[in-house]
């Protein structure tokens, strides 16, 4: 009886195996973005001229996350004030509109490297000058962001935080602005022709922003954005399934809203993390296999279409946000990188260098 029972139970675990054997897996896409937001050293305002030794000690790990390899492959640098932009003004934080410290040495420090270097236009500081931009002239805004780009080879993110009234057809003038002067490029080969936009970090924030993005300018049929970043969400996630709630809101939709917000393919977005979060260092930044860049990872490279796009994981992370951010974080200077946590991520996901032409579809 017992040499039967054990036969049938031996049978029965072959069985379970191979069906576990041949049942399909989703396959990982790999992650084509994997960037920063960076702030530089005075809490997001670029103000002054940065002297660019202490730049590289500040901010080496970037670059080279331990191998030589950079940790990133894109940099984003935050913030260019939308109403001096529009006025191209000059002061003593401010050349034609641009931060002092958003210059083409900071540049090529990135871009020698291999990674790419976009300017975000806004940030939550900067939604009434957003307001007062798009009223007065949101034509001549894209036009300047444009000037600004080709002039310094850098893409342009789009951060406008207006959660209860944005004005979407200023913004969509501003967008057809910036497309006149530079087309929407699949190839992504022109560094200036990158425009993105940001987002919440699930759908029921930013609704109505969200909502004209992903129906008008995020559609794989007819493209005008390049991709959205989900943003970090107003409190750091403590587990990967509260992450990634926030992600999959935009990947199926908010079918129950008023107009409704239709899916978002995704490979037409990142999701972000905070690396830094007060003043004690996080994993994210710090230990990559405590962090939620390592426990989300299978949720980012497999997540399948729900109603938009045809293949399966996210276009991949952005970090919320290098060096000093705020004087009430911890900066990720010295000994404070984010070597072990972003850089360890960036090889473990074998990011590529430069970033290659995105997933359209």
């Amino acid at each position: 009886m017992r040499s039967a029972f054990r036969l049938r139970f031996l049978l029965l675990s072959v069985t379970v195996l191979v069906l576990l054997a041949l049942s399909p897996q989703a396959a990982a896409t790999p992650i084509q973005v994997y960037g920063t937001w960076h702030c530089g050293n005075d809490a997001c305002t670029w103000g002054t001229v940065r002297n660019m030794t202490d730049f590289d000690s500040a901010n080496h790990w970037i670059v080279d996350r331990g191998d030589g390899v950079p940790s990133v492959n894109l940099v984003v640098l935050s913030f260019v004030n939308p109403l001096k932009l529009l006025n191209q003004a000059n002061d003593a934080q401010t050349v034609n509109g641009v931060p002092v410290g958003m210059n083409q040495q900071v540049i090529s420090y990135f871009t020698s490297h291999n990674i790419r270097v976009m300017l975000s236009i806004g940030g939550i500081t900067f939604v009434d000058d957003w307001d007062t931009a798009l009223s007065t002239n949101p034509t001549q805004l894209g036009l300047n962001a444009a000037a600004v780009a080709k002039n310094l080879g850098v893409g342009v993110e789009i951060d406008y935080e207006q959660n209860t009234s944005p004005n979407l057809t200023a913004l969509q003038a501003f967008i057809d602005a910036y497309r006149s002067q530079l087309p929407y490029d699949a190839t992504g080969a022109n560094p200036a022709a990158r425009l993105t936009i940001d987002v919440a970090a699930g759908d029921r924030f930013l609704i109505d922003l969200d909502r004209k993005a992903t129906t008008d300018w995020l559609n794989t049929t007819n493209p005008v954005l390049d991709y959205a970043n989900a943003m970090v969400p107003n409190k750091q996630p403590t587990n990967a399934s509260s992450a990634e709630a926030n992600w999959d809101e935009h990947v199926v939709g908010k079918s129950n809203f008023a107009p409704p917000i239709p899916p978002l393919a995704p490979a037409k977005f990142t999701g972000s993390l905070y690396i830094t979060n007060g003043h004690n260092a996080i994993p994210e930044c710090t230990n990559f296999s405590s962090s939620l860049e390592s426990s989300t990872g299978s949720f980012v490279q497999t997540v399948a279409p729900a109603g938009a796009g045809v293949s399966s994981g996210m276009l991949g992370y952005m970090f919320w946000a290098s060096e000093c951010p705020s004087t009430r974080n911890l900066c990720t200077t010295p000994p404070n990188t984010c070597q072990g946590g972003v850089g360890t991520g960036a090889r473990i996901y074998n990011i590529p260098l430069p970033i290659p032409a995105l997933r359209q579809q």
